[in-house]
């Protein structure tokens, strides 16, 4: 039997397929992993997906393991060094952007209780589940990915415009973008 995965993972590269097969579009609701994610999304920005996702484990060690608290606690020193000769995108915004955002993200936790709960309220807290069958049908942007990207620049957050939002809502489940055919595709 043939398995029919989404159009951007039917390739042999076994890490992206692993990536679609058990994560993307799969409801996550763990702050630190939410923090992770909208992290990736950021650096992904202008570049591809697979480009940070052979990179992730370099970034988990970086940022602590996305410990929101110690990132938010890191030295301007600790961020040159990952500039230096890391294995990360080296873009100097990108990389300070993580600190910032880390310090956001615990203001919007003591403000709302949660990580989660703020982000997933963009959808009132119920995952969308888009009926698409050709690829082109995808949006790179949504009404809803707009208002997030207005608000978490306006609570401080930085790499977040509407395209990156529209991803990471995609990575955590917010939507559910698998097209018909893909095994992934939750049912109705």
């Amino acid at each position: 039997m043939t398995i029919v995965r989404c159009h951007w993972a039917t390739s042999a590269d076994a890490q992206m397929q692993s990536y679609h097969d058990t994560e993307w579009g799969v409801p996550e609701h763990d702050d630190r992993m939410l923090f992770e994610l909208l992290t990736l999304e950021g650096a992904q920005a202008g570049l591809s997906w697979r480009t940070v996702l052979v990179r992730r484990d370099a970034y988990r060690a970086a940022y602590h393991g996305f410990d929101i608290a110690r990132v938010a606690a890191m030295t301007d020193a600790d961020l040159e060094n990952l500039l230096k000769d890391s294995p990360l995108i080296r873009n100097r915004l990108k990389i300070f952007s993580v600190r910032d955002n880390a310090a956001t993200a615990l203001h919007v936790i003591a403000e709302h209780g949660s990580l989660d709960r703020y982000l997933w309220s963009f959808v009132n807290h119920t995952p969308t589940r888009n009926p698409w069958t050709e690829s082109s049908q995808i949006p790179a942007t949504t009404p809803v990915s707009d208002s997030m990207s207005k608000a978490l620049k306006k609570v401080g957050f930085r790499f977040v415009g509407s395209t990156i939002c529209y991803a990471f809502m995609q990575a955590t489940g917010m939507v559910d973008d698998h097209l018909a055919e893909c095994f992934r595709r939750s049912p109705a």
